[in-house]
């Protein structure tokens, strides 16, 4: 009984997952540019989710020192009817324009966009949730994006 509590307790310890949070303060070390500046302007909802993943990268000074303005927007289109005329697919598009400045020399104009395709719902508020949800993924993966391309900026 010893014997079998202690391997399972060594298999557990040795098969540990490794699971590390790709953008904490401890992982953004292996990024080497650092954001002084950071302005935002247009969707409430985008900018304060973006803000709060790219803070991150305002902690820590580098080599690289960017200036970063954001304009975002987000857009929900209809794509299909029904005999009726009631919308039954929509289009959830956000779209990122980031004017990246390095030194006090402008660097590059980066555009980011980012869409989804979903089905209605019948219940509104289940609807509005969804909604909310989905520009949220949209703009982490956008936001991550944005993040490679300023790492790989020289």
């Amino acid at each position: 009984m010893l014997k079998k509590i202690f391997t399972i307790i060594l298999f557990l310890s040795l098969s540990s997952c490794g699971y590390k949070a790709m953008h904490s303060i401890k992982n953004s070390a292996n990024y080497d540019f650092f954001i002084s500046e950071l302005t935002f302007i247009g969707d409430r909802v985008v900018n304060i989710k973006m803000k709060t993943k790219l803070n991150n990268y305002t902690l820590v000074k580098k080599d690289k020192n960017f200036i970063i303005r954001i304009s975002s927007s987000a857009e929900k289109i209809i794509i299909a009817k029904d005999t009726a005329g009631d919308a039954t697919s929509f289009k959830s598009t956000i779209e990122i324009d980031a004017q990246v400045t390095l030194e006090n020399d402008l660097v590059r104009n980066l555009k980011i966009v980012e869409n989804f395709t979903y089905d209605n719902i019948v219940n509104q508020f289940d609807l509005t949730r969804y909604e909310r949800e989905i520009k949220i993924n949209l703009t982490e993966t956008a936001t991550d994006k944005l993040i490679f391309k300023l790492s790989n900026m020289q």
